[in-house]
């Protein structure tokens, strides 16, 4: 959508002072620890664009709580897995040999909208280590967030993911819809859902540039707006607008919980869950 098209379709600009207001009246309060997917252009015209929305997030919360985001970098993997689009399989080794290895300063994320893009390099913002499916954390025990995540299983047991669940942090869908919440990834490796891929990724380590390879799962992401219904029709979301954004708020632990018990129950699985 083109920023005249938003400006036509806002009735009043939205602000800090605005989107703060609204997120308070969602249920968002001061000292939460909460897990945000954005979508700018779902909020109507924003005066100050991505660095409204995170003022206005970090207002209400305060640094007693923990802002995070995902700020993954989907292309540092392997080539051999693209498909949007495909790159000729002749390239593959000089990708593999070239691409610039994954820095937590520097390297874009991808795909995450421009509030995630802004909020990676924010001061006191935080980045984990892993170079696809990294998470960045602000606030109160933000070291704590990003300091475990492990290069296998990249959304298991040792990620921001299943310590987020173990600090019963929230999720908020600000605009953005189930098939972001990356939350959901941590029950496939609960229930062992989805089959396993090597992938591989540019990294640092001792001072150079070196390949690494490694294990994860083959994220079913595509069941995501299915589960994310199924989800909201019996467990507690509280929903509203936060500008003209339609947005949700909920458990991480509920959602988790919930995803685990209907993925294992899930008929439409092409592959052996074994």
């Amino acid at each position: 959508m083109t920023e005249s098209q938003l400006v036509q379709n806002t009735s009043t600009p939205r602000t800090r002072s605005s989107l703060a207001e609204d997120l308070r009246q969602l249920g968002l309060l001061e000292g939460d620890r909460v897990i945000v997917h954005t979508s700018l252009s779902s909020l109507g015209w924003v005066c100050g664009g991505a660095v409204t929305v995170i003022q206005a997030l970090m207002d209400v919360i305060t640094s007693h709580g923990t802002l995070i985001m995902p700020t993954q970098s989907p292309t540092l993997s392997d080539p051999v897995h693209w498909e949007a689009p495909p790159v000729p399989e002749e390239w593959h080794p000089i990708i593999r040999a070239e691409m610039p290895a994954y820095d937590p300063a520097t390297t874009p994320t991808q795909g995450m909208g421009q509030v995630a893009e802004i909020f990676r390099s924010w001061p006191g913002t935080l980045r984990s280590s892993h170079p696809k499916v990294s998470f960045a954390a602000w606030g109160k025990g933000a070291e704590e967030v990003v300091a475990l995540h492990s290069l296998d299983n990249s959304m298991g047991e040792e990620s921001p993911l299943a310590y987020l669940y173990k600090g019963n942090a929230a999720v908020l869908l600000l605009g953005a819809d189930y098939d972001t919440n990356t939350s959901f990834h941590l029950a496939e490796y609960r229930v062992n859902y989805a089959p396993r891929i090597e992938e591989g990724a540019p990294v640092i380590e001792g001072g150079k540039r070196v390949w690494k390879t490694y294990t994860d799962l083959d994220h079913q992401t595509h069941l995501f707006s299915e589960l994310g219904k199924s989800f909201e029709s019996e467990c507690r979301v509280y929903s509203g607008k936060v500008g003209s954004a339609k947005t949700r708020l909920f458990s991480q632990r509920d959602a988790v919980d919930y995803a685990s018990r209907w993925l294992k129950s899930y008929s439409g699985s092409c592959f052996s869950k074994e």
